[in-house]
């Protein structure tokens, strides 16, 4: 029974596997072809600099969420053994360190102090990497 649900479910992972990788891979694309075009079009490199790195993370951190899912999907389907389950929660963990690294590159501020920043009307940091220490 049990091998017949992992049969059934298996190709959808793989499905959310193959979204993930598109995902991440049309993101890359986008975010370069809005880089050359406000480059270009502002000469203001710099900022399409900025905006390319968000860009760009937005893209991998949304192909990461999908990943994580469909290794979620395969390993519960499968037999369970201390081997799996460990490698899942390996797994889980670094594509969860990679997100939050991604999403605080992104907003330019911890995860903690976005409430805070929100209040004050603030808007994210124009340089994503500067961390808002307060």
């Amino acid at each position: 029974m049990l091998s017949q649900v992992h049969a059934f479910i298996q190709p959808f992972a793989v499905l959310l596997e193959l979204a993930g990788a598109g995902i991440i891979v049309g993101g890359v694309l986008l975010a370069t072809g809005l880089f050359a075009l406000h480059g270009v079009r502002d000469r203001n490199w710099r900022q399409a600099y900025t905006t390319y790195r968000a860009n760009l993370g937005r893209g991998i951190l949304l192909g990461l969420e999908l990943l994580v899912g469909a290794d979620i999907i395969s390993t519960i389907t499968a037999p369970l053994t201390l081997q799996t389950v460990g490698l899942l929660g390996l797994v889980v963990l670094i594509r969860t360190f990679l997100s939050f690294s991604l999403e605080t590159e992104i907003e330019g501020c911890w995860p903690w102090r976005r409430a805070a920043r929100a209040e004050a009307g603030r808007a994210p940091s124009a340089e994503p990497g500067r961390m808002d220490r307060r």
